[in-house]
């Protein structure tokens, strides 16, 4: 899950059918793609471009940086173009005649704008890339991570097929819940193992709540009070974290206006 503290730009998702079919056929590229998508689909040119070789993955993305590459340098191209970010990870990630196979991610997948404050869940096997902009990040206890490209570091192609999901992906941005504090709200995602939400506090004001798990409050904005009921208070501000242990009865204070993030387990309601 990637809540937006910035304008926030990212790749998610393979494109739904129609969009991946158009831009396979307007640009010229990629359009030695076609007899695998008519064949295989997603699965078929992800793995295409995934397991060929470099030699043959230059023969193709250096035609397409040679043209797109003037344009990103003289300011013609959009955010919400393809040739905008392809261009820009080439000047990041290429050099030395090296094309990196991830370029060709960029064409496949949708190209999500979004606002401060949105939020957008990603489920395990859905590729993805954060292109531009900053955001808080919260994920599951994982140690299969895996990389697609855009990347010096390892890229490990045969474990990476066997986990990505070849279907088509349509972003949707969730909306805050609320909840039964009126100062928090709650951002619901399918995760059994995380949940995220946000407590906003004006400056003098309360709000007491029960851990039900092991939980993190990250201070986003202002600084905050907090005390358990046999406690002294802790103060935290701006860009520190409080850990909360199980079945600890919570105070939490604004000493200014606050906000502050709350992750957790999720429970069953009763």
């Amino acid at each position: 899950l990637m809540y937006a503290c910035s304008e926030f730009w990212l790749l998610h998702g393979f494109k739904p059918e129609n969009e991946l079919t158009a831009i396979l056929n307007t640009t010229p590229e990629l359009q030695f793609l076609l007899p695998d998508w008519e064949k295989g689909q997603y699965e078929a040119i992800y793995r295409r471009v995934m397991e060929m070789g470099d030699e043959e993955v230059a023969l193709h993305l250096q035609p397409l940086i040679q043209r797109i590459l003037p344009l990103y340098e003289a300011n013609l191209l959009s955010k919400n173009q393809e040739d905008f970010w392809a261009a820009r990870a080439y000047k990041t990630f290429c050099s030395d005649n090296h094309y990196d196979r991830g370029l060709f991610s960029i064409y496949f997948f949708n190209i999500v704008h979004t606002h401060p404050g949105d939020v957008i869940f990603q489920d395990a096997g859905l590729l993805h890339a954060y292109l531009e902009g900053q955001n808080l990040e919260l994920m599951a206890n994982s140690d299969n991570v895996l990389r697609g490209g855009l990347t010096p570091k390892h890229v490990d192609v045969p474990e990476l097929m066997k986990h990505v999901k070849f279907e088509p992906t349509r972003p949707q941005v969730i909306r805050p819940q609320t909840t039964s504090n009126q100062h928090e709200l709650l951002f619901k995602t399918p995760a059994e193992d995380f949940e995220l939400r946000m407590l906003e506090l004006n400056s003098g004001e309360a709000t007491e709540l029960a851990t039900e798990s092991l939980e993190l409050f990250l201070v986003l904005e202002g600084c905050a009070d907090f005390k358990n009921l046999s406690g002294e208070p802790l103060q935290a501000s701006q860009g520190q974290v409080v850990l909360a242990r199980p079945s600890t009865q919570l105070i939490i204070k604004g000493i200014e206006t606050t906000k502050l993030f709350r992750a957790r387990v999720p429970y069953p309601q009763a």
